[in-house]
């Protein structure tokens, strides 16, 4: 029989995981993260992490999944059914990120029509059109609704068709675009050198200090997807002729050289407007939220219909990468849906998205100034829930488990096949190294935090009310001993809508 609803080739598997790991992420969050922890020290910090945590992390939860043939929790109770509930938790996290990346895809998706009705505009009328975006009450839950429609209709059309299909097209789309704006930026002239001082020759530790050392660390689980359940959700749709390592390696590449891409379309652009106009860096979202969805488009206004045109293309780049990023989180809870409720693939994408979207509007209305939790938007408390304590906390989890629950011949053996030295390193990597990093950078990340914003508590409380829920429902209703109750990835041959009929008739 066919492999069921798996990656049809390695290649697709690769673009498919880097289409995961790729998202705004690399072209929002790592340029404006690196604006704010000093610059060239923060890019230096951001490669050693994703050496010694993004590859390795990458690795051992592909490796869960492909074990398990099944969802995260399944993956997790076959390791152990006493830490399953570390499964739930690895669903429970990307549905609270949809709720509020897919906010930030609707702003993406305004970003290519403001394009060209903000032509000719200047600093103070981008501004205003971006701050009456945020503040109207449906504008941007329209957007919302669109873009997190289009990641559903994706995911409908199942792994080979709808997954790996788009992928094949969206990544190397997004490619071509991103080296075309790139190249541009670094040709602007004035402000350029300064740019590139500032992101790759001059590094500022003083200005990164730990707290910007534990946000390197997030942004390398938010990039590479990890601690999210989307790396262990792939890994089941993969095959023995799908070398785990090499693909981690491959993975990890494209998405730090995505971000790392990002960084040199941006900041001489950033700098040449600033020198140009002689606005200051604070001004122009150096080290926010603005940096992507201002200061870029003063630049592209600057040059009339033809910089409208760039930025539409520039934005177009942005959707893409949100898309293939958004589509993997919600494979990870369809792919839950359905095989522990026996339901068809359109149901099980279908309906957790219908609440996600209602959480997604107070987030947006939020966003825009209309009220605040603890002191903080929406935005940024589910960001800080999920990516400086869930995050970490789940991966640690997952890599300790498989580092110590599961054969160390077995594990190395499997890692990457014809070459046992390989697995005895990320063996040893997973067992003491990793997790002892991501233990350290997060404590003290969550501590840097708190010593700056008492009402960090907050924050760190609802992460593990979170992490105590579903430790609670997993022990009351999904703990019983084997898979039957949590389902595998061959509970979803048959149901409509999910099988091949080539599939089906074997």
């Amino acid at each position: 029989m066919k492999k069921h609803n798996g990656f049809a080739s390695s290649l697709g598997f690769v673009l498919a995981s880097a289409g995961s790991a790729v998202g705004l992420g690399n072209i929002w969050g790592f340029p404006y993260k690196t604006g704010a922890n000093g610059g060239a020290a923060f890019v230096l910090v951001y490669i050693l992490m994703a050496l010694l945590l993004g590859i390795v992390g990458m690795t051992v939860e592909m490796y869960v999944g492909k074990r398990a043939q099944a969802n995260p929790v399944t993956a997790v109770k076959k390791i152990n059914s006493k830490i399953g509930f570390v499964g739930l938790l690895s669903v429970i996290v990307p549905f609270f990120i949809i709720c509020y990346y897919s906010v930030l895809g609707g702003y993406t998706m305004r970003g290519i029509v403001s394009s060209f009705t903000d032509i000719g505009k200047d600093a103070a009328g981008v501004s205003a059109g971006l701050s009456d975006f945020m503040a109207n009450p449906w504008l941007p839950a329209l957007c919302t609704f669109l873009f997190l429609g289009l990641a559903v209709f994706i995911i409908m059309g199942g792994v080979q068709k709808g997954i790996e299909k788009a992928s094949k097209v969206l990544m190397p789309l997004l490619f071509i675009i991103l080296l075309g704006v790139m190249i541009y930026s670094l040709c602007l002239g004035e402000g350029v050198k300064a740019g590139l001082d500032f992101y790759i020759l001059k590094a500022d530790f003083k200005a990164l200090g730990f707290k910007g050392v534990a946000a390197a660390m997030g942004q390398v689980f938010f990039s590479m997807s990890l601690g999210m359940g989307i790396m262990i959700t792939y890994g089941s749709y993969t095959g023995k002729e799908i070398n785990l390592f090499k693909s981690a390696v491959q993975i990890s590449l494209i998405d730090t050289a995505i971000a790392l891409m990002a960084g040199f379309a941006i900041f001489p652009a950033a700098f040449h407007f600033m020198e140009v106009e002689g606005i200051a860096a604070s001004e122009v979202g150096l080290g926010g939220f603005a940096l992507m969805f201002m200061t870029l488009p003063l630049v592209f206004n600057s040059l009339g219909t033809v910089g409208g045109i760039i930025g539409a293309f520039f934005f177009l780049m942005v959707t893409i990468a949100a898309i293939t990023s958004v589509v993997s989180l919600v494979e990870v809870v369809t792919q839950f849906f359905i095989q522990k409720f026996r339901i068809s693939r359109k149901r099980a994408a279908v309906l957790p998205m219908i609440l996600a979207l209602a959480i997604s509007i107070p987030v947006s209305l939020s966003l825009g100034g209309h009220f605040t939790l603890f002191g903080f938007d929406l935005l940024t408390f589910f960001d800080e829930i999920t990516n400086t304590v869930l995050m970490p906390v789940t991966a640690l989890c997952v890599c300790v488990a498989a580092g110590f629950g599961i054969k160390r011949r077995e594990f190395e053996d499997n890692i990457y096949v014809g070459k046992p030295i390989v697995g005895r390193i990320i063996s040893f990597m997973a067992r003491f190294v990793t997790p002892l990093l991501i233990l350290v950078v997060a404590i003290f990340g969550i501590y840097s935090n708190v010593s700056v914003n008492v009402n960090y508590f907050a924050v760190i409380n609802t992460a593990f009310l979170l992490a105590a829920v579903a430790f609670a429902v997993y022990f009351l209703s999904l703990v019983r001993v084997g898979d039957t109750d949590t389902g595998c990835n061959a509970d979803e041959l048959g149901y409509e809508g999910d099988a091949d009929p080539a599939d089906a008739a074997e």
